[in-house]
């Protein structure tokens, strides 16, 4: 199969976990009725995004993967509807708290299993306090319709991330995401930056991207956050080809023609005339650097 459609999908979330998760299946089934074959669902969609806050009560969240309710209800929706659905939840395993991502097939089964590798921790994203860094390392899965690779949210900010999934053989790259205002610089608008990003991942792996965010205001107890929707998808050279709004619930669709891709990667020349013994530098830690509060 050559040419795809895919979907990305944006929605806010309450702390009525059952009407989330029913209004994702509802944006799935819209976008299966647009014929959309593999649908991105944003990060952490089961409830309203609790990092804002420090407060071990979230941790009790988390459930496993084995016999876990959401990610059975997704895998019969993707059975019915014969579509690819990564899927985003809160993970325990053992001792561990990963956020995770369930990679379930077209015939509902789950292909592959990734945990966020970069754990962000900042005023209103205190990742750290709810989740261990990843130890799946960076994955490609072959679905039904395409190889995909998969990052969370803060994974996109890292050109690394895409580029060992590109290298691995990724047709697309999917970014679930929850990212809007930032506590502590309330003027301060990533949504154009947090895009260019991704289209650079794009544009340099010549790989089409798929990101999807959330909607709507969230209240912490300290903090408040409205999270700038603006899910998008990419051709393989980095351009936009649809856009959400950044206000409502909505579901974008996408036609990819994966040879086109193929065939661009492969005319650009970018892997067959990379260098990696120039490259030593990435894997070496670098000292911090020393701040001064004198001017």
């Amino acid at each position: 199969m050559s040419t795809i459609k895919v979907a990305a999908t944006q929605m806010a979330c309450s702390w009525d976990i059952d009407a989330n998760i029913a209004q994702a299946h509802a944006l799935v089934r819209t976008a299966a009725k647009q014929g959309a074959q593999i649908i991105l669902l944003q990060e952490l969609f089961e409830t309203p995004y609790f990092c804002q806050d420090i407060n071990d009560k979230f941790k009790e969240l988390a459930r496993p993967l084995q016999n876990n309710p959401l990610i059975q209800g997704f895998q019969k929706l993707a059975i019915e509807l014969e579509v690819v659905l990564p899927i985003s939840y809160y993970e325990k395993a053992d001792n561990g708290l990963f956020n995770s991502i369930a990679i379930i097939d077209a015939d509902g089964s789950i292909k592959n299993h990734y945990r966020k590798t970069h754990i962000p921790e900042f005023p209103g994203y205190h990742e750290n306090e709810y989740f261990d860094a990843g130890d799946s390392g960076f994955q490609v899965t072959q679905t039904r319709y395409a190889k995909i690779g998969v990052g969370i949210c803060w994974d996109q900010w890292f050109p690394e991330a895409a580029r060992a999934m590109a290298l691995m053989g990724a047709e697309l790259l999917l970014y679930p995401t929850a990212i809007g205002t930032e506590p502590s610089q309330n003027d301060h608008d990533s949504r154009d930056h947090w895009q260019r990003v991704m289209q650079g991942h794009s544009g340099a792996n010549l790989v089409p991207v798929i990101a999807s965010n959330r909607v709507g205001c969230e209240d912490g107890n300290t903090t408040s956050m409205t999270f700038y929707g603006s899910s998008f998808i990419s051709d393989c050279l980095g351009k936009k080809i649809a856009e959400a709004d950044r206000n409502n619930s909505s579901v974008i669709v996408a036609d990819i023609d994966l040879t086109q891709s193929a065939i661009a990667r492969q005319d650009w020349g970018v892997f067959q005339t990379r260098q990696p013994k120039a490259y030593n530098l990435l894997t070496q830690e670098l000292p911090k650097p020393a701040y001064s509060d004198q001017v």
